[in-house]
């Protein structure tokens, strides 16, 4: 008999199968699963096989995100990250604080502020002055939609009150029309074109950092959800590729090239080319990232029908949408045909509609492929495309920490959706009803990448304990998704969309062993205790990749 090299036993075995099995042991050898079951698999136990006991606690498959911004996340958190904190004058203090303990830097960079923290989501550039003083700073906020700059930054820009907004964003402005020091979508292109290119070694720090960020919380598989120059930390291609040709990327990474929609069809060819040029161990870049609009709480949201003015009377203003929809129609099939995934941002309910007809489109031209779309964040989704998501084998990639009742969601963007809009958030219920393929991501660093915290909120509709932010009732609970759905989801369901499916994402004889150890079998427990949920240890192809202090 060959012994195993590493035997899990004594706990459950979350599997995420077909018919989501569950097993007490597992053992592992050469990287890969080679039994799943019971007391039997004690018997490729040797004396050389490293045991694990589970002590009555959890394995599940490790976790793939399916939408997230590891190299920016880690940038944040190399620069001044403001992520943890929540209110303005925290986050004064805070930059306050880095800018001067940094005094040669010639940009204040940072971010991770929320809009909730500001009166109407907008910060001013006078707040900040008398924190960094004349050097230029530029932060943007959590969800990347927006930034926060001072005066100097504005003046080396050139934007004044005279300066117009940009076809695809907004420049915040006083009664006057004067900057006054927050810039949506667009408008940031403006300042952050002028910051200073972070170098190679930089960015590859940033990749790392967020790397072993995300294997804390047993991920071991994500989708970069922009690689390409966007935003304020350049691209993070290269980065990957250093990474994996020196050994040290150890996760699975599937980049999501970015579709410049300054430019149209004429950027394909390049396109095709960084996907030949984005290709090593790990990596692979096969997605395009297409972001068809902006946000809720900024007024970006493409929606069908126009934004209230907070007392429910109708606006001129629908949002944006950032490609217009006949090129849209015509990109996406000549993608497909090219054979990329999509991998489309949509938050309002007609971005939603376009992309579901862009996919539309490239079946009508192309034939059913096995390329995977999938649309994330899919906050506002009309009724009548729910069974859309089948029929046209487009994946709803989930963002499930943010379908729940917080400052930002009733003060930003409740009032302003009106009924019956404001019902149609996060339909993740009547998604899985109507058969859709479900995916999890957590859009990190725009939230925090925690998969139990966010599975917690797809089954309460409520913040995990530690995300509250107030007391709430659950939002919109006909919509809540149970344990074991919101589990596959955030495993073999993320796997699937990164076409991982046939090594990863579940835990059988086969597959790479690639784990996650849980602190408890949340099963066992009130669902209220879901997020409350740690990682362990996180093993990817069997080797252990992070492990808890009390592991």
């Amino acid at each position: 008999m060959t012994h195993a090299e590493l035997v899990f036993t004594g706990g459950a075995v979350f599997t995420a199968d077909t018919v989501r099995s569950r097993a007490s042991a597992v053992a592992v050898s050469g990287g890969r699963i080679v039994a799943v079951g019971g007391d039997e698999v004690r018997e490729l136990i040797g004396p050389r096989t490293e045991v694990v006991d589970l002590a009555g606690r959890m394995l599940v498959p490790g976790f793939q995100d399916a939408h997230v911004h590891p190299v920016w996340g880690g940038l944040d958190m190399l620069r001044c990250d403001l992520a943890e904190l929540s209110t303005a004058p925290e986050y004064l203090e805070a930059i306050g604080a880095y800018a001067a303990s940094h005094p040669d830097d010639e940009w204040i960079l940072g971010g991770g502020w929320q809009m909730s923290a500001f009166p109407g989501g907008t910060p001013t550039a006078s707040a900040l002055d008398a924190v960094t003083g004349d050097r230029p700073a530029f932060f943007p906020n959590r969800d990347g939609h927006g930034a926060w700059v001072n005066s100097a930054a504005l003046r080396l820009a050139g934007i004044d009150r005279d300066t117009p907004d940009p076809a695809d964003g907004r420049i915040e402005r006083d009664a006057d029309g004067t900057p006054s020091g927050t810039l949506h979508e667009g408008a940031m292109s403006l300042v952050n074109r002028l910051l200073p290119e972070e170098p190679l070694e930089r960015l590859t720090e940033a990749l790392l950092v967020g790397q072993r960020y995300l294997h804390s919380f047993g991920i071991t598989a994500w989708q970069d959800a922009i690689v390409g120059a966007y935003g304020d930390a350049g691209d993070p291609g290269p980065a990957y590729l250093k990474a994996a040709a020196d050994g040290t990327l150890t996760a699975r990474v599937v980049g999501a090239i970015w579709w410049d929609r300054t430019q149209g069809l004429e950027q394909i060819p390049s396109l095709l080319e960084r996907r030949d040029r984005y290709r090593g161990g790990r990596f692979a870049a096969t997605s395009i990232k297409v972001m068809q609009d902006g946000v809720a709480e900024n007024f970006t949201a493409s929606m069908l029908e126009p934004y209230c003015d907070g007392h429910g009377h109708p606006t001129d203003n629908s949002g944006i949408s950032f490609v217009p929809p006949e090129i849209l129609n015509e990109a996406v099939p000549l993608l497909d045909a090219e054979g990329f995934q999509v991998h489309f941002h949509a938050i309002g309910d007609r971005a939603v509609r376009e992309c579901l007809d862009a996919v539309e489109h490239a079946i009508a031209r192309n034939g059913r492929g096995d390329n995977r779309h999938h649309i994330a964040h899919i906050q506002v989704v009309h009724p009548e495309d729910i069974p859309r998501f089948r029929t046209l084998g487009v994946a709803a990639n989930m963002q499930s920490l943010w379908a729940t009742l917080e400052p930002q969601m009733v003060e930003l963007t409740l009032p302003f959706l009106g009924s019956p809009r404001d019902a149609w958030q996060y339909p993740f219920g009547d998604l899985l009803r109507s058969g859709a393929v479900l995916a999890a991501g957590s859009d990190w660093s725009v939230s925090s990448p925690d998969p139990m915290a966010a599975i917690h909120t797809a089954v309460n509709r409520q913040a995990a304990p530690g995300h509250e932010e107030g007391d709430y009732e659950p939002f919109l609970p006909e919509q809540a998704i149970d344990l074991a759905t919101s589990l596959t989801a955030y495993t073999a369901g993320s796997a699937w969309v990164n076409h991982l499916d046939e090594s990863t994402g579940t835990i059988e004889v086969g597959k790479y062993a690639d784990l996650a150890l849980l602190d408890r079998d949340p099963f066992a427990g009130p669902a209220d205790e879901i997020g409350a949920t740690r990682v362990l240890q996180t093993f990817v192809e069997g080797e252990r990749v992070y492990a808890a202090d009390d592991a």
